[in-house]
């Protein structure tokens, strides 16, 4: 797909992190960019930096996730690029003793109900939504209506301990890539998701700079925590590349994550 800007795109987790940065990335290449995120007063500085629109959307929500779509094809027409951003995060062990009264406790289901619905649910729910949009729209060379990526993580294939929540529903978006790659191949929509490993994102740069020297140093090669630029370096790469569809790609610089 060529990116300029006859195209529009959606950015899931748009205002911070990975997201904004592949939001610039687009940008910067023309295409008209819609930021969906919670967060608002982020948002709309950066789809005012980047002239696009920001879309306060909730992606646990169908009716939140609707109403986001419409106000960015009001504003842009119907996208033809979906880059799934939106995730959380925690750390809950399975089962764990109480240091202090010896209590057994287990990971509460809700707490790991809450991750799979935003990082997979909130993932193909978004997914669906735009895909039904994209139907719509009339093929570009090689019958290419649109293409879609999204984020898990080198915790679906190596997760630590505490993230059984993260890793299974991060596994569930590298699942279902290739099979809705599959569902959509007629149509002219790609599926690809990316893994990310250690990445300068909000929540790992809350940490000490100690702590974030060691992780780091940590990853072979390059020792260092990925950029957010470079997530969006390689979302821009497969999206201008046609051949690239059903796949899931590490960016990690080779780590393996450990136990812990």
């Amino acid at each position: 797909m060529q990116l300029d800007s006859s195209i529009a795109a959606v950015v899931t987790g748009g205002a911070s992190g990975l997201g904004a940065a592949t939001a610039r990335a687009l940008a910067a290449k023309g295409v008209r960019v819609a930021i969906f995120d919670l967060q608002q007063e982020k948002g709309e500085a950066l789809a005012k930096e980047l002239g696009g629109v920001f879309c306060e959307v909730n992606v646990t929500s169908d009716e939140s996730v609707d109403a986001g779509f419409a106000q960015a094809r009001a504003a842009h027409g119907q996208e033809r690029i979906l880059v799934n951003c939106a995730g959380i995060a925690n750390a809950i062990k399975t089962v764990s003793r109480d240091k202090e009264t010896g209590a057994i406790k287990h990971f509460p289901l809700d707490a790991f109900n809450f991750v799979i619905q935003i990082n997979l649910v909130g993932t193909f729910r978004c997914i669906a939504k735009s895909a039904a949009g994209m139907l719509t729209l009339d093929p570009l060379d090689e019958g290419e209506r649109g293409a879609i990526i999204s984020t898990a993580s080198a915790a679906a294939e190596d997760g630590q301990i505490g993230q059984a929540a993260y890793a299974a529903s991060k596994g569930g978006v590298v699942a279902l890539t290739l099979p809705v790659a599959r569902d959509l191949m007629n149509d002219g929509i790609r599926v690809n998701t990316i893994l990310p490993g250690i990445f300068e994102t909000p929540l790992m740069m809350a940490l000490p700079e100690k702590a974030r020297d060691v992780l780091g140093a940590s990853v072979p090669f390059p020792k260092r925590m990925g950029r957010p630029p470079e997530y969006a370096q390689l979302a821009v790469a497969i999206l201008e590349n046609a051949y690239m569809n059903g796949e899931h790609i590490r960016l990690d610089g080779a780590i393996r994550m450990p136990p812990r």
